[in-house]
């Protein structure tokens, strides 16, 4: 548009304000039809929402918190300004704890009362079983629904001046509230996934206005970046900071992985005797592994298989499949430490506790990989020197598999050939203990990126400062 007087500048400068409110405009037609759809799949979903909840319990935990009612419990750690940071579940909760503590502390020596609180949502209940336990029940909540009036009440109870969210979680109404009331935003240890990269853009004509409310995207590797930037994340916003889950460490102490040493090598000191820990384990594997320790025992009498569900919803199914086979087993819900450990399952029914677990195992198993689900975190046992193996689908740790495959640190297989691997490493103590010493190495070799991520996030901490009146509304609202 051109107006009678304008010198060319003022032209251009005219249009390009014209431009930035066509971008506005189309940003709130987004935010309405995406608030309006995300609200009737909703209600249309309800009936298998409630039938969930009543046949299984799953989505009943912090279904209140969900809904937009804050615990009381925020209310009293809550200050005046805060940081939220948002992990999903439990990989990511173990990825930003180092993150969390940092700034803690660095918020401690600021200020003797502490300048901000730092809080945590999940969205999962093993993730906020998890975050409970590592940073106190009341800063720990869940993520409520990505709707304006379950999203508010949590900005204007905690205030945050800065919102962190880890790896991809871009949810259109809490990063549009949270911007609107004066928070910076980050995403940190943010990757893209091969089967979720062509999703992405596809409907980057939707994601662009999305991600164009974040002031910071740190990602975990150049071609996370890169992914990023194809997405709409805008360029200059987007840089490379390693991935966090290196700079896990495990407790100093662990109760449990003592407890089950001594249980497990009280009647278990026999040459055949050997530990395997199969963790984060997904519907259908636990049938995999349950027949290769069949075979496995055929040659080890006195082998112990610790067994760690990824959903506690499906501890008492993999509790019916053992027994099913007739194999003996124990659980850890029912276990008293002390109690000897001598041969067959242990069913590891718990939350928190699998990490320091794997320091017991002559051989891990990291689940979610032999069918397509994309794996878990093969850092876990890694960190401990333990010999590692996966299956052949790990599309969700692409990077770290990459970094252990090229180092010769890890073993790959697939339901066929898992006895067999299994077999191998523990009738081969000398490449047993190679394979755990090179993955020890480097997960070592890959650390710092909690200090990178810090380092980066300083000029938000520093910056950001949430107003003081009501967080403003967007122009278009549909709740």
């Amino acid at each position: 548009m051109n107006l009678p007087g304008m010198d060319k500048p003022a032209r251009k400068a005219f249009a390009g304000m014209d431009n930035r409110s066509k971008n506005g405009v189309k940003a709130d037609i987004l935010y309405f039809f995406y608030s309006v759809s995300l609200a009737v799949l909703l209600l249309l979903s309800l009936p298998w929402w409630l039938f969930q909840m009543l046949r299984s319990g799953k989505y009943r935990a912090g279904l209140q918190e969900r809904l937009g009612f804050p615990a009381e419990r925020l209310a009293r750690a809550s200050r005046q300004r805060s940081i939220w940071i948002h992990a999903v579940s439990v990989g990511e909760v173990l990825a930003v704890a180092s993150l969390v503590r940092e700034l803690r502390e660095q918020q401690d020596l600021k200020d003797e009362n502490r300048d901000r609180e730092v809080f945590v949502s999940t969205t999962t209940l093993s993730g906020q079983l998890l975050a409970r336990a590592r940073f106190g029940e009341d800063h720990v909540f869940y993520l409520p629904l990505d709707l304006g009036f379950a999203i508010r009440p949590y900005l204007k109870l905690l205030r945050p001046d800065l919102l962190i969210l880890a790896e991809t979680e871009f949810w259109p109404a809490l990063l549009r509230l949270a911007k609107a009331g004066g928070s910076r935003i980050a995403v940190v240890n943010a990757r893209i996934s091969d089967r979720s990269f062509p999703r992405y853009k596809r409907f980057r004509w939707f994601f662009s206005p999305v991600l164009a409310q974040v002031d910071l995207f740190l990602a975990q590797t150049e071609d996370d970046a890169s992914r990023l930037r194809q997405i709409g994340a805008p360029a200059e916003r987007v840089h490379v900071s390693g991935n966090l889950k290196f700079d896990i460490r495990p407790a100093a102490t662990s109760a449990i992985a003592d407890s089950l040493r001594a249980a497990i090598h009280t009647d278990s000191n026999a040459p055949n005797s050997s530990i395997m820990v199969c963790g984060s384990t997904t519907e259908g594997e636990e049938q995999v592994l349950l027949q290769a320790f069949h075979e496995i025992a055929a040659s080890y009498p006195a082998a112990v298989m610790v067994l760690a569900p990824r959903h506690p919803e499906r501890f008492d199914k993999v509790a019916d499949l053992i027994a099913s086979l007739d194999l003996p087993y124990q659980r850890r819900s029912r276990w008293t430490p002390g109690q000897p450990i001598s041969k067959g399952v242990f069913l590891l029914d718990s939350v928190g506790e699998l990490a320091s677990v794997y320091a017991l195992a002559d051989v891990a198993f990291v689940g979610g990989s032999l069918f397509p689900t994309g794996g878990h975190n093969i850092l876990e046992p890694a960190q401990y020197g333990v010999a590692v193996v996966t299956g052949p689908h790990t599309f969700n740790f692409r990077q770290i598999v990459n970094i252990f495959r090229q180092g010769e640190a890890l073993r790959v297989a697939d339901a066929s050939g898992l006895a067999r691997e299994i077999l191998n490493l523990l009738g081969n103590a000398e490449e047993r203990q190679k394979l755990g010493q090179r993955a020890q190495a480097l997960f070592a070799e890959h650390a710092g990126a909690t200090l990178r991520t810090l380092h980066a996030l300083q000029p938000l901490i520093s910056e950001s400062k949430v107003s003081e009146s009501k967080p403003s509304e967007p122009k278009v609202e549909t709740e």
